[in-house]
């Protein structure tokens, strides 16, 4: 595969033609940074189109098969979904599934563009011609159209009676937090998944937004948050734990962020899963090495304020990727402290399978750095079944009021439920 360095006169018509573009293949990937500072990115767009390979397994053996995969040359891009818990622990999965993705799947790319401010690095048999057939597409701005009845899987009343009740395993010692989860779903959705794509981005841009696409199967995510990264041989998890709503002006925006900064209740959810990935990074790190670069960082996005921690550690050279993966997996923002015991809870008090929700979309690049966000803020649509799925949580601890922890999940899915009422 050739590489080859292009200069589009406009970078952002460029990139809207080769989304488009790339969503034609029966298999592709977008991931946009939105313009966000970070340290730890590669890129500020990476687009996958078409595939020379795909490795698509369920939980067993995945973890190996996925190494096998990436030791072959190349870039490796896809996603890894929450129920390969299953193969990490003696765990199952037993909630209704509707949406029917594999638990992980990845691919090799025919064709792949890295983009860095104003310049395009086309990775492609013959990258004229890709050029060419990006040049000549005529940009289809389509409105949402989305008719159906988005539904929820619990009722309010069932809701706050189900936090209730996972707050008594709290009092008895069960677990010290839970991150708990309720679907919204439609069963009859008919959507174009890339102009909803375009129009959450828009009204929500994050750091880790991406679209992927697996043959009828789509992923349309506005996640703010980084799961873990590789370069060279520092490891890097900012798990969020901590959200409140934007204000309608400068001043109550900024009250709202101290409010959020100094947020007992919330900082003490933040560092109870910090300790969770300290320990988790542990495991597939030289001893010694990990350590907090920032605790209770307060981040803003279009809909939210969210209090991120940044953990790092020295990878250990013993593991290959999908081993530091698999430790570290899946992320402690999602699941709960201890990991085990708030897994098993959440499979009883939710009433629907995770699957691809709360698991993780990125790639391996050929130089054996990676990086990965966790599948939150996400649509998940299954063309063929016409089913539509978005899930939203927060933490339980002790100190949680019920009704608060509903609404937070609100404003979470408050993105989500304007694009979807367009």
């Amino acid at each position: 595969m050739d590489s080859f360095e292009h200069f589009p006169e406009d970078i952002n018509l460029f990139k809207n033609k080769a989304l488009q573009w790339a969503a034609s293949f029966e298999t592709a990937c977008c991931f946009y940074s939105n313009s966000y500072p970070d340290n730890y990115s590669a890129f500020d767009t990476l687009i996958a189109a078409g595939e020379s390979s795909i490795l698509e397994a369920n939980a067993g053996s995945a973890f190996q098969q996925l190494n096998d995969f990436i030791e072959q040359s190349g870039w490796s891009i896809g996603f890894i979904g929450y129920d390969l818990k299953n193969e990490i622990e003696p765990l199952n999965s037993a909630n209704e599934d509707n949406l029917k993705f594999p638990d992980l799947f990845f691919f090799k790319p025919e064709i792949l563009l890295k983009i860095n401010g104003n310049t395009v690095e086309i990775s492609s048999p013959d990258p004229e011609i890709t050029i060419q057939e990006i040049d000549k597409i005529r940009l289809i701005e389509k409105p949402v159209q989305f008719s159906s009845t988005v539904k929820s899987r619990f009722t309010k009343s069932e809701y706050i009676d189900t936090v209730d009740a996972i707050k008594k395993h709290i009092k008895r010692g069960d677990i010290y937090e839970m991150n708990f989860c309720q679907e919204f779903y439609s069963s009859n959705a008919d959507i174009d998944p890339l102009a909803v794509f375009k129009a959450l981005n828009k009204l929500s841009p994050t750091p880790f937004a991406s679209f992927f696409k697996q043959q009828d199967k789509f992923i349309i995510s506005a996640s703010p948050e980084r799961f873990i990264s590789k370069r060279g041989n520092k490891l890097v998890s900012q798990p969020i734990k901590g959200t409140i709503r934007r204000g309608l002006d400068y001043k109550e925006d900024n009250r709202l962020k101290s409010l959020l900064r100094n947020d007992v209740k919330e900082q003490s959810e933040n560092v109870m899963i910090v300790d969770l990935v300290r320990n988790d990074l542990t495991k597939c790190s030289i001893p010694g090495s990990v350590r907090v670069e920032e605790l209770f960082g307060i981040y803003s996005f279009e809909q939210v304020h969210q209090m991120i921690s940044t953990v790092v550690s020295i990878a250990d050279p013993q593991l290959n990727n999908p081993e530091i993966i698999k430790h570290a997996f899946p992320m402690g923002s999602m699941t709960g402290a201890p990991k085990i015991r708030a897994m098993e809870l959440i499979e009883q008090f939710e009433k629907s399978k995770r699957g691809i929700f709360s698991g993780s979309i990125g790639y391996f690049s050929p130089d054996g750095d990676f990086d990965f966000n966790v599948v939150i803020r996400t649509i998940l649509y299954n063309a063929a079944e016409k089913y539509l799925s978005f899930q939203v949580g927060s933490a339980i601890t002790y100190a949680s009021v019920a009704e608060k922890e509903y609404e937070e999940c609100m404003i979470k899915a408050e993105a989500i439920n304007k694009v979807l009422s367009k």
